[in-house]
């Protein structure tokens, strides 16, 4: 000990820092460094819990009539535009009638030249029957005087092959007027196809409404054939409109018709549209293993902001309550650090607390670092809030998750669960 002593005497400064960092040392093992990490807590409170679903779908007009064309021709005339209000019967482009014209024209003459027929056919007949009397009366008058002896049998035969010879020509006209009655009918259902063909050339509105698609411009060509083209959109009324949303298999259960929509599209992002629910569609779509619904939605578009085409984002109301107690749904998820929590007790069939099925959060204690596991029973769940039935009340305060004061990520696997 005197060397020891000695040697500090010689070198006091080196002693000092010596002396100094042993105490530096033992100050550090015997009182431990305030933590690094805060509990960030927010108060139960009281408030509406709102559960919806999201999905994405397409504006439509609820009733919208594509204008097409049963005739074949080139496109002489379009009378009106995209976005033109029309009423129904106005008149929205013409083909060329010239070759049509021309067939009315032709089927025209045909009939005429079928009534002539029958004209003639009739006056044939006019004519054969005066015959058929004369003969019949000669023949008779020759029958009689054969009866006396006045006229031979060759004679008779005569006359009575002159009766045959004038029916057969009244038969002969009578079936020449019936031809020509067949011929004019003919001829007249060909002219109303012709006439009806024409007027197919003038493309009409097929009711009021507004053009939202115009497909055909002056000078386009129009083929009719197996297929109707489509010239022209019309959405009949743009004040009533429809989203088909697209609706996850893993939601469409929570889905009824009736339920509350509220809606964004991309052009009005600051303002939410109200909608409902008006069709659930069973019949299933498939992408890429990815199964989804079509759910319709009953939109009032009364002030005309939303057009067809746009892109909806939606959020489908499938519960509400109103003013109930609540917290945060990370607050039921979350899970302090390991070191802070009280060491888990084994209860009767061997699990630890931690282990059984149970919904808890963590309670603010006197020492905020040692908190407290309260179990709760919950209700509605929503996106942002979770109902709590029984276990908590308003204004205590319950942990949200971990801050670290140096502000880096916290690593501590143990908070969430």
């Amino acid at each position: 000990m005197r060397k020891i002593w000695g040697w500090i005497k010689r070198h006091p400064v080196i002693s000092g820092i010596i002396a100094l960092v042993l105490a530096l040392i033992l100050y550090n093992v015997l009182v431990p460094s305030p933590p690094s990490y805060e509990y960030e807590v927010e108060e139960v409170s009281k408030g509406d819990v709102t559960r919806v679903i999201s999905a994405s779908g397409k504006l439509r007009a609820l009733n919208t009539i594509n204008v097409g064309s049963e005739v074949s021709g080139q496109i002489t005339a379009v009378y009106v535009d995209y976005n033109s209000p029309v009423t129904q019967g106005q008149p929205l482009a013409q083909i060329d009638d010239t070759r049509l014209r021309a067939r009315v024209t032709q089927a025209q003459a045909q009939v005429q030249l079928a009534r002539a027929s029958l004209a003639q056919a009739e006056a044939a007949i006019a004519r054969a029957r005066t015959d058929v009397e004369v003969q019949n009366r000669d023949f008779a008058r020759r029958k009689e005087l054969a009866e006396k002896g006045f006229v031979s049998k060759t004679q008779l035969d005569q006359a009575q092959n002159l009766v045959a010879t004038a029916k057969a020509s009244l038969a002969s006209g009578l079936a020449q007027a019936q031809s020509a009655r067949a011929q004019i009918a003919q001829s007249a259902a060909e002219l109303s196809s012709a006439q009806l063909d024409l007027s197919r050339t003038r493309i009409v509105a097929p009711t009021s409404g507004v053009v939202i698609n115009k497909l055909v411009e002056p000078g386009s060509t129009v083929t009719a054939g197996f297929q109707t083209p489509n010239l022209f959109e019309i959405a009949a009324d743009t004040s009533k409109m429809q989203v088909e949303a697209s609706v996850d298999e893993a939601d469409i259960g929570q889905v009824e018709i009736g339920q509350s929509v509220s809606f964004t599209v991309d052009s009005y992002p600051d303002e939410k549209f109200a909608a409902k629910v008006m069709q659930i569609r069973k019949s299933a779509n498939e992408v890429q293993n990815a199964v989804s619904y079509l759910v319709i939605l009953d939109v009032d578009n009364v002030g005309g902001k939303l057009l067809t085409g746009m892109t909806a984002n939606v959020d489908i109301i499938t519960g509400v309550k109103k003013n109930v107690v609540r917290v945060p749904v990370a607050a039921t998820r979350f899970r302090p650090k390991e070191k802070d929590r009280p060491a888990p007790d084994d209860d009767a069939d061997g699990k630890k607390p931690s282990d059984r099925e149970k919904t808890t959060v963590w309670v603010v204690a006197d020492d905020p670092y040692k908190p407290k596991e309260v179990e709760v029973i919950t209700g509605l769940e929503g996106e942002d809030y979770v109902e709590i039935t029984k276990g908590l009340k308003p204004d205590q305060k319950i942990l949200l998750r971990t801050r670290n004061l140096d502000g880096s990520e916290d690593d501590d696997r143990g908070e969430d669960d």
